[in-house]
């Protein structure tokens, strides 16, 4: 009989980050649904941060959420990654590798997640390149709809820019609501009209994230502060059109007590709670 997928984790994650790993160690068995990983920073990894991954994965279910497999950038596709995600897959059976649809590099790493150009050609070239990936890891690739702050150039609007590599790779979405906030603010559109626009039957895994007001019209995506209110209510909206999905709170700096991000964790919870009500009450 064919081997068993690793099965999504439901619920409420939270990103393991090296300055959380003393409290991570240390929370109840049940305080997270699950823990995501930025493949980058563990590869390699040895010593205490190791022993300390090892313990967490015999704890947790993980999913991985990565930083430079640049899809949309014109470097060749970096295999080596590639080699140490298929490690640390297979080392913790982990059922979702994420990434952004973003570049990050040209002629080198830039360190940062940089708008492709929302064209045809792009839509082909991304395409091309998520196959491969997907064909590597022998799993879809789940990619994740990015803030951005300027756009080079574009012939479609980003919904159909995502429609359309989503149609040619067939691969996944993260979906992002922090991102929809801001960039719905920084770009003037509507973001439940923006959600409604994406193929959401291809969403699988959900993100939320606090941000930096710059201004009344600037919001920059930080992942260093508390979530607020209008970005819970797109997480809401969201539930109601895909459903309950595994969602990650990311906290990436100035982190609070590892109560205020857990009492973050519970707020994603009860509104997973309140999506399922309704099948439920029909069971009843």
């Amino acid at each position: 009989m064919p081997e068993a997928l690793p099965q999504d984790p439901p619920g409420a994650g939270l990103g393991l980050r090296r300055a959380l790993m003393g409290p991570l160690l240390s929370m109840e068995e049940k305080a997270v649904d699950f823990l995501e990983l930025a493949p980058e920073n563990w590869i390699g990894v040895g010593g205490r941060y190791a022993a300390g991954l090892d313990t967490l994965g015999e704890r947790f279910p993980f999913v991985m959420h990565g930083l430079s497999l640049d899809i949309g950038g014109p470097d060749p596709l970096d295999m080596d990654l590639l080699a140490g995600v298929a490690s640390l897959v297979k080392r913790f059976d982990v059922p979702i590798y994420s990434e952004h649809l973003t570049y990050c590099a040209a002629d080198g790493h830039l360190y940062d997640l940089l708008p492709i150009p929302f064209t045809d050609e792009a839509v082909h070239y991304v395409s091309e390149r998520i196959r491969v990936v997907q064909d590597y890891l022998d799993m879809p690739l789940v990619l994740e709809n990015a803030s951005y702050y300027a756009q080079a150039h574009k012939d479609m609007d980003e919904a159909a820019f995502i429609n359309a590599v989503v149609e040619e790779s067939g691969c996944q979405l993260l979906l992002d609501v922090n991102n929809v906030y801001v960039n719905s603010v920084n770009h003037g559109y509507e973001p439940l009209a923006f959600i409604d626009a994406l193929p959401l039957d291809a969403v699988r895994y959900i993100h939320i994230a606090g941000h930096f007001d710059e201004a009344d019209d600037l919001k920059v995506d930080t992942h260093g502060a508390d979530v607020i209110d209008p970005v819970w209510e797109v997480l809401d909206e969201a539930y109601a059109r895909v459903g309950a999905l595994p969602t990650l709170l990311e906290r990436d700096f100035n982190f609070p007590e590892l109560d205020t991000l857990l009492g973050e964790i519970t707020q994603i919870r009860n509104a997973q709670h309140r999506r399922l009500l309704p099948a439920l009450d029909l069971k009843a």
